[in-house]
């Protein structure tokens, strides 16, 4: 997805496709800015999964529901990783690789991950808990998804708008918080990375379903 001298890539975060989509596109398009949707700590927990670990002095910087989370989505996301060879985050990784083979400058744009976590603490509410707890009890001991596609390749365009619709009906709080909110962030950082260099190429790698509202966000930016 294109507008203006911006290059959006959708990626899945466990997907084999995704790391090869986004080392080929940057390698041919020589940009000079590399954006990822990442903060420093979550690049650093890339780098250095070894010193990535949650610990329980956490609770106090994100709140106990935002590190609970925080716990279970990277276990269920490393558990799905395992079953298509792939790490969460290798396309990320991948970025980071080919930005470097063509000196293009790295820019973060995503929120900082304590707020966002912070946040979904404070806005939770019991519907949504509940939600939560039946669909980890039917994914993980039943076994059945409302969706099914082939992890090793990012979802089509019309599922992925299917999943998103379910998500903002189930969990309202939680597609505001993790989806909304960090999209006004991204598209204000990318709106202004574009002003600021309008004569320089940018490819910016961000999560399979954010592409379509942060071109909507960055228009209205720039506009």
């Amino acid at each position: 997805m294109r507008y203006q001298n911006l290059m959006l890539i959708g990626t899945s975060h466990i997907a084999a496709e995704s790391i090869s989509a986004v080392e080929k596109a940057i390698l041919k398009e020589q940009p000079a800015i590399v954006a990822l949707e990442l903060d420093r700590n979550r690049l650093m927990a890339l780098l250095h999964p070894q010193k990535a670990k949650l610990r329980l002095k956490d609770i106090r910087h994100v709140g106990f529901k935002g590190w609970l989370f925080s716990l279970i989505g990277a276990w269920v996301e490393r558990k799905l990783g395992e079953k298509v060879g792939v790490s969460p985050g290798a396309e990320m990784l991948g970025a980071v690789k080919a930005a470097r083979a063509v000196k293009a400058d790295l820019a973060l744009i995503d929120q900082n991950i304590e707020i966002t976590l912070k946040r979904f603490s404070a806005t939770l509410s019991w519907k949504e808990r509940w939600h939560l707890l039946v669909d980890l009890f039917k994914g993980l001991v039943l076994r059945k998804s409302d969706f099914t596609f082939d992890l090793s390749t990012v979802p089509s365009q019309k599922l992925i708008e299917k999943m998103i619709k379910e998500v903002q009906k189930r969990y309202p709080n939680i597609y505001r918080v993790l989806v909304t909110e960090r999209n006004h962030v991204m598209a204000h950082r990318l709106a202004h990375l574009m002003a600021a260099y309008p004569d320089k190429a940018i490819v910016a790698v961000v999560g399979a379903g954010h592409e379509q509202e942060l071109i909507q966000l960055i228009k209205q930016e720039l506009s």
